[in-house]
């Protein structure tokens, strides 16, 4: 077995040399001889010793005149001088890892490995945020900051723990985002497209769902006296906020009018939001909870009845609501909490106090704006990263603490319409709201978790050289013109494996708009194109109506206490035992429910 020794090679000297001190009376000569380092003899350098009579008297030992020889090799060395390690410590790359490994030992110093001990937990969602959407995405923030893109880092890949998720469903090898999200705040997997249930049940069967309801950690957190709050780019109603508070054997039963005949006896998912407080106190017997404090996010037509009288000032539909029943869920949530401050637009918003006690904010009829399009809107609506602000600072007033999920659910919907554009420029804006809450919390005191719920087939390929921009056309190393395929024409950096394909729609900011037209099969030629425009929509392998999600595991970040134990692989319902243990969210609202 050949035997690699770096060092050797590493601290080479070429030395040889002699001396005749040793010579007697009988001219007798002892001489050593450095054997260098790398040698077949001694690979570690050494000394070898001939000993032998100067019979020719030059005062030299010749070859002839050795009588006997001995061999002493060095032991391996342990450790390079300075001048031999300059090449290392004078590299950016060595230092930089150097840096960070002293990072990463101050972080092991001053974990908490207690549980209990943290009053806040913040679950942040990158809805559809894989692994290569958070490589793109930080390329795409170092780009837009002026550098090269690869070296930069989002928010929460700063923080100190890190490990990785395994998302399918109980029956679904490629998951959605209702049984992964019932499985972060409850603990137990379960099947695609229901919520808040285990998977004894039958999806769509009104009936199944009573008896195999899930305890969530917002409820716990309830149930535990802290303050809760629920934010969403999505409609609020949608499948993973809804996971938090609600219990549906069909993730789209938005409000009545989504449900099938049938199904009278179960309550649609906005009017489990609004009497949330009402339905945790009837499941648990001699509680007292007083609501979630802080909800934001869209889908103000699921709350809304269907009828024009009661559209909001920024109603893009004739008749805003969708409600059947003739409940106006808004107005029943004002009678609820008096106190209570609902808004629905930027201006509503910005006035909000922090010593609110109530917070209820619906943006928009159905989703809120993509980040690049959020100017667009007819009054405007805030940031994802000014929503979690807003929330932290109405939360913190109480005593005990918090519980907050952030959700950014528009990565998945522009992913869903094949935008890349889009698809990143929300995951760096969810990255600056997980800055905001880094900043606007204790980490002594708050853990923070930072996941996606699922991936999407998206993918970085080709070999562009460093700082290519990413939304850009492959250009290769050394070279200033695209790389072209077989089909000698350019391709993107990146691109999807299936959904709706090419699309050339300019500066259209909104990616919905891609669902205006049929999917596109084989490739465009891409020359005349700009690629990294708004409206650029990638090119897809197979011709979908819509793109879909993957299967692969996505990342899972985290700080504060517990945060240790997030590393490694583990299931998806993994996370939510991790909060539990940070926060003893079942140990005390077990304790109150027991009082």
């Amino acid at each position: 077995m050949n035997k690699l020794t770096v060092l050797s090679l590493a601290v080479m000297v070429a030395l040889a040399g002699c001396s005749d001190d040793d010579k007697d009376e009988n001219n007798i000569l002892a001489v050593d001889n450095t054997i260098a380092v790398g040698s077949e003899q001694c690979v570690n350098g050494g000394v070898e010793t001939q000993t032998g009579v100067d019979t020719n008297g030059n005062g030299v030992l010749d070859s002839d005149e050795v009588t006997s020889s001995n061999l002493v090799c060095n032991a391996p060395a342990t450790s390079l001088t300075s001048e031999q390690l300059a090449s290392l410590t004078s590299n950016a790359w060595f230092s930089g890892a150097q840096a960070q490994l002293e990072k990463t030992q101050q972080a092991n110093a001053s974990v908490v490995t207690e549980s209990g001990k943290a009053k806040n937990v913040i679950l942040f969602v990158g809805d559809g945020m894989g692994i290569s959407t958070v490589t793109a995405a930080r390329i795409l923030a170092g780009q837009l900051e002026g550098g090269l893109g690869e070296d930069y880092q989002l928010s929460f890949e700063k923080m100190p723990y890190s490990g990785f998720v395994k998302t399918y469903n109980v029956d679904a090898q490629t998951p959605d985002s209702a049984g992964t999200m019932t499985a972060m705040v409850s603990g137990v997997k379960t099947d695609v497209g229901v919520i808040g249930v285990d998977e004894d049940i039958e999806r769509g069967v009104c009936s199944t769902a009573q008896g195999n309801e899930l305890v969530t950690s917002l409820e716990l957190a309830e149930i535990a006296g802290k303050a809760t709050g629920l934010i969403s780019t999505a409609r609020i109603t949608h499948a993973t906020p809804a996971a938090t508070y609600a219990k549906s054997a069909d993730r789209n039963w938005e409000d009545n009018s989504d449900m099938p005949e049938g199904t009278e006896a179960c309550e649609d998912i906005a009017s489990q939001l609004v009497n949330f407080e009402a339905n945790l106190e009837a499941r648990f017997a001699g509680i007292d909870v007083d609501g979630i404090d802080v909800v934001m996010g869209g889908g103000r037509r699921h709350f809304l009845p269907k009828d024009a009288a009661a559209n909001s000032a920024d109603a893009v539909s004739a008749v805003e609501g969708d409600r059947t029943d003739g409940r106006n869920l808004v107005t029943e949530w004002q009678t609820t909490y008096p106190s209570g401050t609902y808004v629905m637009d930027q201006t509503g918003f910005d006035a909000i106090s922090d010593d609110a006690t109530k917070v209820f904010g619906l943006f928009n009829e159905s989703h809120m704006q993509y980040e690049a399009d959020r100017a667009n809107d007819v009054a405007g609506e805030p940031s994802l990263s000014e929503m979690t602000e807003k929330a932290i600072n109405v939360l913190d007033n109480n005593d005990n603490g918090f519980f907050l999920s952030v959700e950014a659910g528009r990565i998945d919907h522009a992913h869903h319409a094949g935008n890349a554009y889009n698809a990143l420029n929300d995951t760096v804006e969810f990255a600056k709201a997980v800055q905001v809450a880094m900043e606007n919390t204790n980490p002594e005191e708050t853990l923070i978790v930072v996941t996606a719920d699922h991936s999407h087939v998206f993918t970085i390929a080709g070999y562009p050289k460093r700082g290519n921009p990413i939304l850009g056309k492959v250009v290769a190393v050394g070279e200033t013109e695209p790389s072209l395929a077989a089909d000698d024409m350019p391709y993107t950096t990146v691109g999807y494996t299936n959904g709706g394909g090419f699309r050339d729609l300019g500066d259209e900011t909104d990616a919905d708009a891609g669902y205006a037209f049929a999917p596109v099969t084989g490739r465009v030629d891409l020359s005349n194109v700009d690629t990294t425009a708004p409206g650029f929509h990638q090119e897809a392998l197979v011709p979908l109506g819509s793109e879909t999600h993957a299967g692969e595991d996505v990342g899972v970040y985290a700080m504060g206490p517990g945060a240790h134990l997030v590393t490694g692989t583990n299931e998806q319902s993994f996370l939510f035992h991790v909060m539990d243990f940070a926060a003893d969210l079942v140990k005390t609202a077990d304790e109150k429910v027991t009082q």
